[in-house]
């Protein structure tokens, strides 16, 4: 089954593109997660990193990379951010991450 699945993925263009547009942006967060969190700790006033969820971690993680080191405007990195919390988080996350995010962009000088 897995087999048929990458097959699948890399024989169409637009997911083939995707997926190597986010190899290396995935592998960049990785490398830069503790920079992250802290960026997304300094902002986030009341929560502590272990209190917010996985799925919201990281989500703010590619958020703050975007903000912090892509050509992306940052309205759409924050969008973008949201839309993914819509997506695949709980109710609350999508103004969480907004506001999360809002902050970050502010104190980076991008908003």
């Amino acid at each position: 089954m897995d087999r048929v699945v990458i097959q699948l993925l890399t024989d169409n263009p637009v997911w083939r593109r995707s997926i190597e547009g986010g190899e290396p942006l995935a592998a960049a967060v990785a490398d830069h997660a503790a920079r992250l969190d802290a960026e997304v700790a300094e902002v986030a006033d009341n929560w502590r990193l272990e209190r917010i969820g996985i799925i919201e971690q990281n989500i703010l993680r590619l958020a703050v990379h975007e903000l912090l080191e892509s050509s992306v405007p940052p309205r759409v990195a924050i969008s973008e951010a949201v839309q993914l919390a819509h997506w695949f988080a709980g109710p609350k996350a999508p103004g969480f991450v907004n506001g999360i995010l809002d902050a970050v962009a502010r104190k980076l000088g991008r908003l």
